[in-house]
């Protein structure tokens, strides 16, 4: 029911919504769970395996009892839990895992026969009749097994990704988060404060304390204003950091507009962040333990804390008369708050024979509840007193067990908490994770004054680390009362006693685990599914280790913990997937000319995970060939652009930059000078070909090595190792800026024609020769220009920026179609490529070596390098291994095929008289015949021989010339001209 004068919500505006059919309204500012306590609705779901009552147990995303599906249609969300999700009007809401109806559940038979569905029933049962399995007890258990459901359509909201950069990532606004957020933001650093709430404030919104006699969230709507006008602060609210990761990455889930009733066309749901923070606080709080006693998961038996902030934030009390339940001076405070706005405590029980406890209340001190009655709802309670039992009427119990910090970030890099005797709690260890520190509750200090002190002096850890001063900032006044408990994880007494409410995991389940010796904290999780459910056990673990340490003989810290995992709250696969809809899994990376070439209808394709146009299609041309064919003749004759950004580059810079690459190359370029480029060769250690490809001498001790697509991650890998293991001493260092560069070859006799009228300064053949590399201007803007060529053709590359990438292709293509030419893609570049005999990674597969490639004389003898004594292995030299040739249709038959297999005439085609294979085919427009590369035992002594290529998956069989692999201008005129 509402409290007239409580609560922070918009009681101006109403809001309707509905749950299982069932009109209701609340207000702005409401929960779902607010909503339905505020109108009386106490039952909201069912367990997960005996399908008992549930109702809400507590006020934050550690709910483990309302959750429901929310939304209708494709759009549905299963598992939403209502303590976390604002009302709007028109929500629709509906209650999970029950059949047919939330009251009245079939399933709860399983109730029944909880002797049979113990802890590890399922590895017990179902064993016989052995066909059972399948046909029976498998499709039994799928269908009742799960907690909610998808709408099984397809869902067209969409989700986003995002990344974000920090000085400082305060994590929570409780008060030592405000504190530390707004310490950093004074001192000048780039901070960004996310809150999983709608609000910040933390507990400040759901306790009465004052600070400064200020009532809490008043202080905190001061503080979030002042970070608010601050230019170097980022407030994110409804945003949850979910885990912790390396080198201070942190992954984020921002809710976006499902809480919205009308979002925008364009918002998306939700936003999955990657935040990477210099320094982090956490300051996450803590979460509220129930304690273990017999019957205690009725609906309306809710942790304390929840029954305060429900009271206190929301305006709304979950019963009549309430009866609180702890071992802790905090619980007190609940029956307080209740009865300062008027509400009937039924009794504090207080299970300490010592507390200090007074009120205008019935009080019991060294009591424990012992049972409960209600089967849809709380109705009563019995205590057990030193002078025997009594039951109260009640229709709310508020119970608190103790306070667990919010630690798991920190352990979210294999890291485990340790004990803290005093708090009876797990606190963190510190330096877990690098560059996160932990304040306030979250690290064990539960007043207000600690928190606030706690906030600031982790805040200014933080700042020291980043060499900034940290202002003088004066606290506010705020209670400090100490924090006062004597452990009580479970309360002996008939009937069973809940630990993990979602899975029905009992204090029994935990005994029998240790019993059947399963006494390991990690084995017991698995045998009870206790901590597995939607809330990992949040609520539940600490209770469960300490149930699990006295079955076992040991004492909780020997016990230990499970293993912390993120995400720290469910995160969707669709906001973590965000922009991959309809992908496979691989990673799509773009050039800045996707989306010219997507609007010229290029059909793309995959390239090293890159995406590169096939062919660029005209209206008239109906297949590929058409396509392909017009775009060679269009480079041979006129002028051709491609986008060539994908091929990987690697900036080298330092004084031993010369030497370095002079030992991962077979050939010499600490000789190249200053404004040119050379081709480069690169082996493995076992002296088969890595990659090949050029690079260019920027400056004395700067060079820009440029890889082939597929190989740019194992080349910079290649790199950093030799540097790390094999040159130590060597002082080089290198980046790759495949990505920070756009770079697009124009190729063709009119090349030098087209770069001319957009250079600022012109060029001429004798002042940039082929293979020379420099700084150029370009309308303005600072480029690099490399005479290289990749199509035999007078070609150039240009380089740019990435970020004037789309403007400066779009630009050379109207200046191409001007000239005759345009645009050409990977079907093009690979004829103009075979037309000439360079290789690809479909000639250097990884077996074969500079010898069979017929670049042997690139390995220097005046010099070492990697991979050059396997190299000259014999059997790696022996004129009879497979080497690179060129071959021609001579027969009727004029088609070649990539990987068939070539024999001698005479020789039957079967594995013994393979010669060698084919590698890359095409049809050559400007030869008017199709070509291939191929490799054959002892090729360049065979040239002008007849060899026949079998394909016997496509029944092919082409009597082919062995030629040179070069077909087309082999004394490289065009090129050089």
């Amino acid at each position: 029911m509402r409290v007239e004068g409580k609560g922070l919500i918009n009681r101006d505006t109403r809001v309707g919504f509905s749950f299982d059919g069932q009109r209701y309204t609340g207000f702005e500012g409401d929960t779902i769970a607010s909503a339905l306590l505020a109108n009386d609705v106490r039952l909201t779901g069912r367990s997960f395996k005996y399908h008992r009552p549930r109702g809400i147990l507590t006020a934050g995303s550690e709910e483990p009892n309302a959750l429901m599906t929310v939304g209708e249609g494709p759009s549905q969300s299963p598992n939403t839990r209502a303590t976390t999700q604002d009302i709007f009007e028109g929500l629709v809401a509906r209650s999970q895992n029950n059949w047919p109806s939330l009251k009245t559940d079939i399933l709860s038979v399983n109730d029944a026969f909880t002797n049979f569905l113990s802890a590890g029933f399922y590895y017990k049962t179902f064993m016989w009749p052995r066909s059972f399995w399948e046909k029976v007890y498998e499709p039994f258990i799928r269908r009742a097994a799960g907690l909610g459901a998808l709408s099984g359509k397809h869902d067209d909201d969409r989700c986003e990704k995002a990344f974000a950069f920090c000085d400082i990532l305060v994590i929570g606004s409780g008060p030592s988060g405000l504190i530390a957020a707004l310490a950093a933001a004074r001192a000048g650093a780039d901070v960004i404060l996310a809150e999983e709430d709608s609000r910040f404030g933390g507990r400040l919104l759901t306790e009465t304390y004052t600070l400064d006699e200020k009532p809490g969230h008043i202080w905190v709507d001061e503080v979030i204003a002042e970070l608010e006008a601050m230019d170097n602060v980022r407030l994110m609210h409804r945003t949850a950091v979910t885990g912790a990761y390396d080198q201070g990455t942190y992954g984020a889930l921002e809710q976006v507009s499902n809480h919205l009733a009308a979002p925008h066309a364009d918002a998306p749901l939700e936003c999955f962040w990657r935040i990477v923070a210099k320094q982090a606080v956490l300051c996450a709080g803590a979460i509220e333990r129930p304690i273990a006693f017999p019957m205690n998961d009725r609906p309306g038996i809710m942790t304390a804390s929840a029954v305060r902030a429900y009271l206190n934030r929301w305006g709304v009390v979950p019963g009549r008369e309430v009866a609180v339940f702890g071992n802790n001076d905090d619980a007190h405070r609940t029956a307080h708050d209740l009865a300062a706005a008027g509400v009937k405590v039924a009794a504090l029980i207080d299970s300490r024979p010592d507390a200090d406890v007074s009120g205008d209340f019935p009080v019991y001190t060294g009591a424990e509840v012992v049972d409960t009655k209600g089967r849809l709802g709380l109705s009563e309670v019995q205590i057990r007193t030193a002078s025997g039992t009594e039951t109260l009427k009640t229709d709310c119990l508020a119970m608190s067990g103790g306070w667990n910090p919010t630690l798991h970030l920190t352990c979210h890099m294999n890291g485990r908490p340790i004990w803290n005797d005093s708090i009876a709690a797990f606190v963190p260890t510190p330096n877990m994770v690098p560059g996160l520190d932990v304040a306030g509750a979250a690290a064990g200090v539960f007043s207000t004054k600690g928190a606030l002190k706690s906030g600031l002096f982790r805040a200014k850890k933080a700042l020291d680390a980043l060499g900034i001063k940290t202002p003088s900032i004066p606290l506010p006044k705020a209670e400090d009362a100490a924090y006062n408990i004597t452990p009580l994880w479970q309360v002996a007494g008939k009937g069973r006693a809940w630990l993990d409410f979602q899975n029905d995991v009992t204090t029994k389940d935990v005994k029998q685990a240790a019993a059947e010796n399963f006494a390991s904290v990690e084995h017991m999780k698995r045998y009870t599914t206790q901590g597995m459910a939607t809330d990992q056990g949040k609520n539940s673990n600490v209770g469960a280790l300490a149930v699990l340490a006295d079955a076992t003989g040991r004492a909780i810290p020997e016990t230990g913990t499970t293993t912390f995992r993120p995400p720290f709250t469910p995160v969707s696969i669709a906001a973590m997937g965000a922009g991959g809809r309809g992908k496979g899994f691989a990673p799509e990376r773009f050039m800045t000319s996707h989306a010219a070439t997507v609007e010229r209808a290029a059909p793309m394709i995959e390239a090293g995970l890159w995406y590169r146009p096939s062919y660029f299609p005209r209206p008239c041309e109906t297949t590929w060939r058409q396509s392909c064919d017009r775009e060679v003749e269009m480079v041979r004759e006129s002028v051709g652009i491609a986008d060539v950004s994908t091929l990987g580059k690697i900036d080298i810079q330092g004084p031993d930059a010369a030497a370095f690459l002079d030992f991962v190359y077979t050939n010499t370029f600490s000789t190249l000078k200053v404004g040119r480029t050379r081709y480069g060769l690169m082996l493995r250690e076992d002296g088969y070909v890595m990659d090949d490809g050029t690079t260019a001498r920027l400056g004395e001790h700067h060079y820009l090595m440029t890889t082939t697509t597929a190989a740019a991650g194992p080349v910079m890998r290649h790199l950093e190792y030799v540097h790390q293991c094999l040159c130590l001493d060597m002082n080089v260092r290198f980046i790759s800026v495949t990505e920070q560069w756009a770079q697009f070859a124009v190729a063709g006799p009119k090349s030098r024609k087209l770069l001319n009228t957009i250079l600022d300064a012109p060029i001429e053949n004798e002042s940039w020769p082929f293979m020379a590399c420099g700084p150029v201007t370009l309308l303005g803007v600072d480029a690099r220009l490399f005479r290289i060529s990749f199509s035999g053709e007078h070609a150039y590359e240009i380089a740019v920026p990435a970020r004037y990438g789309d403007a400066l292709f779009r630009d050379l293509l109207a200046r191409a179609e001007a000239l005759g030419g345009g645009a050409y893609g990977m079907e093009a570049l690979n004829v103009l490529r075979i037309e000439k005999g360079f290789i690809t990674h479909a000639e250097i597969h990884g077996r074969v070596t500079a010898f069979d490639i017929g670049m042997e004389r690139m390995v220097s003898a005046k010099k070492d390098c990697i991979g050059k004594p396997a190299a000259a292995r014999p059997g790696l030299v022996d004129p009879e291994r497979e080497r690179l040739v060129g071959i021609k249709p001579i027969g009727e038959v004029k088609q070649l095929v990539a990987g068939a297999h070539l024999f001698n005439p005479n020789d039957e085609a079967v594995r013994v008289n393979d010669q060698g294979y084919v590698t890359s085919v095409c049809y050559s427009p400007t030869l008017d015949s199709n070509l291939g590369l191929a490799f054959l035992k002892n090729g360049p002594a065979r040239h002008g021989e007849t060899i026949m290529m079998v394909d016997h998956l496509r029944r092919l069989e082409v009597q082919c010339e062995v030629c040179h692999p070069v077909f087309l201008d082999k004394e490289g005129e065009k090129t050089r001209g």
